[in-house]
């Protein structure tokens, strides 16, 4: 089955492209992003983690590209953004943000390494329906929606030099 199918068969489409993005060019993003300054969010009734908003990164459109092939629906990049999460970060739910216009949400793990528990999970009316591991160059690609929230789980502290490193995209339809 085609990605598109897959997308198209589901009531609530949400699916992962495995290794989307290499080693090598996971490793240049990393480094790239290593030389701009992190925003420390540490509110912790919402969250606690490092983030970047709107990175200058040459594979959002790319990205978008990707999301436009997958749901069939001409889509552009209206928000990004980079989460750094270390042993003892999270995102919780009620950090998240409601959407009534069906934006697409991608997330691309640029992690070096895979990082176990740490994942990120879409809630639809509070029960958890799907999961992206932290595994390094996978893809998701989700349909947002009114009744659809998501969270980043707790990084252990049991893995000291954990990084968690995820593009998070918000694409709505393009017009032009």
């Amino acid at each position: 089955m085609s990605l598109r199918a897959a997308w198209s068969a589901s009531p609530m489409p949400a699916l992962i492209v495995p290794a989307a993005l290499g080693a090598e060019l996971a490793a240049a993003m990393r480094a790239e992003l290593e030389r701009v300054t992190y925003t420390r969010c540490a509110l912790l009734d919402r969250g606690s983690y490092d983030y970047v908003d709107a990175p200058k990164l040459a594979a959002l459109d790319v990205l978008a590209g990707v999301a436009t092939e997958v749901t069939g629906r001409p889509l552009a990049v209206a928000a990004s953004r980079v989460l750094r999460l270390r042993p003892g970060d999270y995102l919780l739910t009620r950090h998240d943000r409601v959407h009534d216009d069906r934006p697409i949400e991608l997330a691309l793990d640029l992690s070096a390494a895979p990082v176990a528990g740490a994942e990120v999970h879409w809630r639809h009316r509070g029960q958890v329906y799907f999961t992206m591991p932290t595994v390094p160059g996978t893809l998701a690609i989700v349909e947002r929606g009114p009744t659809v929230m998501c969270n980043h789980t707790y990084v252990s502290k049991r893995w000291a030099n954990a990084s968690v490193v995820r593009l998070m995209v918000l694409l709505r339809p393009e017009h032009g």
